[in-house]
């Protein structure tokens, strides 16, 4: 594509959404009345990946008609730094996303997961920390041998899921724009030409601007020995590298799937039809019709309760999120039988694994004081300067928008393999090895919910073989941990081993559903915390952080004298959630507890696909959106489609 293409239809595309201009007005509907009496395929949810199937289907099939159903609204999704903030506010959630927290996790002294889920059109993607890496080359692997753990005899249409299947939708789903030669020479940026198609409207860049201090910790992991990873965007993810941020090439503000798959497309597509503040409560099939499908979906206005359907031709994708995909399966009696006896919600379809299988990565944070004045600016607390804050608000209003708002959370990321962070890293295997080998189930750490299910206890035991096989792996990352600024370093866990669950929640079945994160409740969890916060301490003896008078504020030196007590302080101020929940819908084979199969459509029943991060068997060591983007773009190639 032209780069008139970007300051042109780009630009205007940013000002309909923002604006809701009468381009698109004719495809957005907010009531029943307005909408035809049936269409080929429903799908629940206008997010990161719902959209980008609305948007292949409606282009593929242009005599089909699709409607996306979306809870939230059309509007403007705001960054993570956006005027008039002056520190990090964390996700823009105001009316885009819900603001949800986990039940206590008695592992971690009762402390509570808070986790921001989408609530508008782009879905997560519209409110995200904006940073667009792929996981490891191991991660998607690791997802194709669970899908050989099936015991079918014939296994002819299994799809690949592997990464060389899934690296040129990855390619395809993103437009990487290089930015200006003089930034490149200043900030010293690096990417893969290659490993972009540049062929979609949804967009990555590198902000043009980074505070003074932001090269420290770089030079400071080159002195522990970290190497440049130059292939983080083709599967070889072990290393610092320069990751991109979701940003659109003309604004430089954010780019979504509210964006790139919805408003530069929709305007000439009369198949395309999105009913926004609209709920999907249920999807229902006729007696005798659950194996052929396809269902009637059920819809409530969010304002209202009175419920309507809408009929179903051809399929019905769930793209509703982590969360509320298998909340509708559940109020649908699509789920553990167990569960819904106990909801006394009729049962249409016992799968176990439904609502299971929830994790997220997880670590504890570190702080560090210096006691030299620091010798180069911008700082953020320049912000704090009337003259640079005006400044700074003035930039981010320009076309494209310049200075620290651009920022969106970190560009500088390290990615550590487990046996690259410590030479005792057998025991954390061995453990891992002998649940996974265990005949006592009490051995697996799994939550209560699961009701002893065989195929859960089986599904996880052959996630705990993979991932133990994934830690071993010199090349494989366990670690993650991203700088921009500032005098804190998280230590992201990027395989956890504990297991959590979402179960409708009974008393306000159309609310949000509730969370068991249940963190940490796997002690290898634990293990891996104190490993990789360890390693990330050893920074601060670097002599770059030497050089400025580094030292520890917490955990401090008191704190992390032994393993027991920097365990104390992990469980005290460990985060449960950095905003990347997966997998409650697993694409595994049935019998070890799989809800989907390898096309993605629903197991044992018709009509009915999940495409969201849901889907995801295990996470990947990486922050969401491009993988669901990629999982996306291949689900719209599949025939069966």
């Amino acid at each position: 594509m032209k780069s008139s293409y970007y300051s042109l239809a780009g630009l205007f595309a940013i000002l309909r959404i923002a604006n809701a201009a009468p381009q698109t007005a004719g495809v957005i509907k907010r009531q029943a009345s307005q909408l035809l009496s049936s269409y080929d395929f429903v799908i629940a949810g206008a997010g990161t990946s719902g959209l980008t199937v609305a948007d292949r289907l409606t282009e593929a099939f242009p005599n089909k008609t699709v409607l996306v159903i979306e809870y939230g609204d059309i509007g403007y999704a705001p960054g993570v730094f956006d005027p008039p903030q002056i520190i990090w506010g964390g996700p823009g959630t105001t009316g885009t996303g819900w603001n949800l927290f986990s039940t206590p996790s008695p592992a971690l002294n009762n402390n509570t997961a808070q986790v921001v889920a989408g609530r508008a059109v782009g879905g997560s993607s519209a409110i995200n920390g904006m940073v667009f890496d792929r996981g490891s080359r191991f991660d998607y692997d690791g997802w194709a041998q669970l899908q050989a753990k099936s015991s079918s005899a014939d296994r002819k249409g299994t799809i690949d899921w592997s990464w060389d299947a899934l690296y040129p939708f990855f390619k395809k789903s993103v437009t990487f724009t290089p930015p200006p030669e003089a930034v490149v020479q200043e900030l010293n940026y690096t990417w893969e030409a290659d490993a972009f198609d540049n062929t979609t409207p949804i967009h990555a860049s590198f902000p043009e601007f980074q505070w003074g201090d932001h090269f420290v910790p770089r030079k400071a992991w080159r002195e522990m020995g970290i190497r440049i990873a130059d292939k983080c965007y083709s599967g070889d993810k072990d290393g610092l590298c320069w990751i991109a941020t979701s940003e659109h090439p003309v604004t430089a503000r954010r780019s979504y799937s509210g964006l790139g798959h919805y408003a530069d497309v929709v305007a000439n597509r009369p198949n395309y039809h999105l009913l926004v503040k609209h709920q999907v409560t249920r999807v229902l099939y006729p007696s005798g019709k659950s194996k052929s499908g396809p269902p009637v979906v059920e819809v409530r206005p969010v304002n209202g309760t009175d419920v309507f359907t809408v009929k179903v031709n051809n399929e019905v994708v769930l793209s509703a999120g982590v969360f509320n995909t298998p909340a509708i399966l559940q109020r649908s009696g699509i789920g553990p039988a167990h569960f819904l006896k106990e909801a006394n919600i009729p049962l249409v379809h016992d799968l176990p694994g439904v609502g299971s299988n929830l994790h997220d990565h997880s670590g504890p944070r570190m702080t560090w004081k210096y006691t030299k004045p620091l010798p180069f600016s911008p700082l953020p607390e320049d912000m704090l300067n009337a003259t640079f804050a005006a400044w700074a608000t003035a930039a981010f209003d320009e076309i494209p928008a310049k200075g620290p708002y651009t920022l969106a959370m970190s560009n500088s990321i390290i990615y550590v393999p487990l046996p690259n962070i410590t030479a005792n890293y057998s025991p954390i295997l061995d453990l891992i090895r002998e649940q996974a080998n265990s005949t006592d189930a009490s051995a697996l750490h799994l939550p209560a919910a699961y009701n002893g299910d065989p195929a859960l206890e089986a599904g996880y035991r052959a996630q705990l073989r993979v991932l133990a096989d994934m830690l071993a792996h010199p090349r494989s990352p366990s670690l993650e941990s991203a700088y921009s600024t500032g005098t804190r370093l998280s230590a992201l866990m990027l395989h956890p081993l504990s297991r959590g669950t979402v179960r409708l929640n009974l008393s306000a079945p159309l609310e949000p559903p509730i969370l068991d994160y249940r963190s940490a409740s796997n002690p290898a969890d634990m293990a891996l915390h104190v490993v990789h916060l360890r390693y990330l301490l050893r920074m601060l003896q670097t002599p770059t952080f030497q050089e400025l008078g580094a030292v520890a504020d917490t955990p401090s030196e008191e704190q992390a004298e032994t393993d027991d007590k920097l365990v104390d302080f992990i469980k005290n101020t460990a985060v449960q959630s950095f905003m990347h929940p997966c997998c409650t819908a697993a694409m595994m084979p049935l019998e070890i507890g799989g809800v989907v199969g390898t096309d993605l459509k629903v197991h044992g029943l018709g009509g009915l696909r999940v495409v969201d991060a849901s889907v995801f068997p295990i996470v990947p060591a990486a922050h969401l959106s491009a993988t669901a983007y990629a999982v996306g773009e291949k689900v719209s190639c599949l025939s069966n489609l």
